[in-house]
């Protein structure tokens, strides 16, 4: 099975590193300007033991990563690919951060969400073009997309 999270602001990624894993079993690609800081396992290793701030910054990241992980599971093994993709464009709009409509980022297209959901990009433009009738996502200009909150309903129905 494979997952591909979307990264936010100060995460980390290849990490895998540090527990011995030889090859990386997942590729980044960014989206959108960003910049990356390259750390050295042995600097990283003694960043850890000696800076509890960076060491608890890299545990909640950790454990964070990891219930999200099993969230995907419980998401990929009980759920339609419709529902799937609703949860993605509400967790990629950020729901219930701040306000109601919020706007996914203009780099991420119908391929990215169907790599995310885990089926085709056919279907991703199905049940796009299903949520944008029903009101619940509206096509930006720029390529981004807006996300109501009644695409909630979509996850809560049965």
């Amino acid at each position: 099975m494979f997952f591909n999270k979307l990264l936010g602001d100060n995460e980390f990624f290849g990490d895998g590193c540090l527990a011995g894993q030889p090859l990386r079993i997942s590729t980044a690609t960014a989206v959108s300007n960003c910049t990356l800081y390259r750390i050295e396992k042995a600097l990283m290793v003694r960043l850890l033991h000696e800076e509890h701030g960076i060491s608890e910054l890299f545990i909640t990241h950790l454990l964070t990563r990891n219930t999200r992980f099993e969230e995907d599971l419980v998401d990929q093994l009980f759920n339609s690919s419709e529902k799937r993709l609703a949860r993605i464009l509400l967790l990629l709009a950020h729901f219930g951060k701040e306000s109601r409509v919020e706007t996914v980022h203009p780099g991420i297209n119908q391929e990215h969400l169907a790599q995310m959901v885990g089926t085709t990009r056919s279907r991703v433009s199905h049940f796009m073009n299903k949520f944008r009738t029903l009101g619940f996502i509206d096509y930006a200009g720029n390529g981004a997309s807006t996300v109501n909150n009644g695409l909630l309903s979509v996850i809560l129905s049965e």
